[in-house]
């Protein structure tokens, strides 16, 4: 691990102020991702500014038909109060019991792994990603692998989820990492139905074609007979393209019926 400084500032405009001094400086929330690049020499920054226990990115709240929840939120903290049970359904999915104690939900969204949990969770409830200089779309933040529409320095504040009428979650777990070989989100809100896959693709992404049968009828049953291209699939020693594929396909089908 190189040397780095370090900050525990007291407020968010503190950390995004010592975000822009300068040199190369990384907000540490959970560190589950960053301190393991940090140790295999992946990540040099040279700043961690520690923002894990900031007030304003705490917390989980009902706010009308929307649940809030800070960014400095734990797996583990929305596993037990997240209020819509598909969403806490998916966080206590995520790892083992010391990372989903550690790992936070602004981390998680901000580092975009191709495999996250809560990528999926975002887009398929239309969720609003708000910063402390602005609000992104679900749909407009996820780009590409670990890319999002986050600008340097730009901090995750709170998410905004719509609460459903109904979702469901379903995964296949890596046995080792506990990260998403394929998983999919399936969420009925009043924006209409939503179908996000993780774990499959390079970032996470929407299944029109499933979207749009579910809105006519929504059951396993439904799905019956689509497919999913193979060609942009992610391909590795866990599975391959045409693999994830055929578990979008049953995934779906499980997270309707969980729903």
């Amino acid at each position: 691990m190189f040397p780095f400084d370090y900050i525990r500032p007291a407020g968010v405009a503190e950390a995004v102020a010592a975000h822009g001094q300068g040199g190369e400086p990384r907000y540490l929330a959970g560190g589950q991702s960053l301190l393991g690049a940090m140790k295999l020499r992946l990540a040099a920054p040279s700043v961690l500014i520690d923002i894990a226990r900031l007030p304003a990115l705490r917390g989980i709240r009902r706010d009308g038909a929307v649940l809030v929840v800070g960014a400095a939120a734990t797996h583990a903290e929305m596993a037990e109060g997240a209020g819509i049970a598909a969403l806490a359904a998916l966080s206590g999915s995520i790892g083992d019991r010391q990372v989903r104690h550690m790992g936070t939900l602004g981390g998680s969204l901000a580092h975009n792994d191709p495999a996250g949990d809560h990528a999926a969770g975002v887009l398929g409830l239309g969720a609003s990603i708000r910063t402390d200089r602005r609000v992104i779309a679900a749909d407009a933040f996820f780009l590409g692998m670990f890319e999002t529409a986050l600008a340097p320095g730009e901090m995750i504040v709170e998410v905004a989820y719509p609460l459903p009428r109904r979702a469901g979650y379903a995964k296949i777990r890596n046995p080792a990492s506990g990260y998403a070989v394929a998983g999919v989100f399936v969420a009925e809100t009043a924006a209409g139905i939503r179908v996000a896959v993780t774990g499959a693709g390079a970032c996470v992404f929407r299944l029109p074609e499933f979207e749009a049968a579910l809105s006519r009828e929504f059951s396993p049953a439904a799905l019956a007979g689509l497919t999913v291209a193979e060609d942009d699939l992610n391909r590795d020693l866990h599975a391959s393209a045409a693999y994830r594929a055929h578990l979008i396909g049953v995934l779906a089908g499980r997270a309707v019926a969980a729903s």
